[in-house]
């Protein structure tokens, strides 16, 4: 296990100055490798992740689990909540992992004479014991986590756009194979239906 204060440094390199939210991240990826029995972060792929927001929690746990988007481990759920769910995937074992809802005002009793609440909330997360800061409850999957992480090496063609699509993400619709986009599922619509050509 990489000392708390070692992927603190990693994770404020990343936003050049450590949050607390960027601390309940690691601290949340800690807990979960002693819960798991897992040595974090890894190096394999067995812990996945749900991670209910973006942003600097989401980076604190990456750091400290070695669960990445980049690496297929970590899946955004954006909830908006600083939470996460922590996957055994050789075992199936899984913790939802969130800040304690006393936290916060634990934080201005550990530093009462912080310059801020911010301030008194980023050093306070790095000394709370687990218990004061966490709240770690076993949960089952609703979802299907082999579907999700998918086959890797499968790819298609949607009949429509003619782009490859990864990761068992098609559709087959009448025979037809298609992308998400084209079956309806689209998030963006097309401005002009010129395409720059490739000369």
């Amino acid at each position: 296990m990489v000392m708390l204060s070692i992927l603190l440094e990693k994770t404020a390199a990343m936003h050049h100055q450590l949050c607390p939210r960027q601390v309940l991240g690691v601290r949340m990826g800690i807990l979960a490798g002693k819960l798991l029995d897992l040595d974090l972060p890894q190096e394999e792929k067995r812990l996945f992740v749900f991670m209910e927001t973006d942003g600097c929690a989401a980076d604190g746990v990456s750091v400290s689990t070695g669960c990445w988007v980049g690496r297929r481990t970590m899946r955004i759920i954006d909830f908006g909540k600083v939470a996460a769910t922590f996957v055994d995937t050789k075992t199936d074992r899984a913790y939802r992992i969130h800040p304690h809802p006393a936290c916060r005002s634990r934080s201005r009793e550990y530093f009462p004479e912080a310059e801020s609440e911010w301030h008194a909330q980023r050093d306070a997360y790095q000394h709370l014991t687990d218990e004061e800061l966490l709240l770690a409850i076993p949960v089952e999957l609703e979802v299907d986590l082999k579907s999700i992480i998918g086959q890797p090496g499968v790819r298609a063609d949607c009949t429509i756009c003619g782009e490859e699509i990864i990761n068992q993400r098609e559709l087959v619709h009448e025979g037809s194979v298609l992308c998400l986009g084209c079956a309806g599922e689209n998030y963006f619509k097309t401005i002009s239906a010129s395409i720059p050509s490739r000369v």
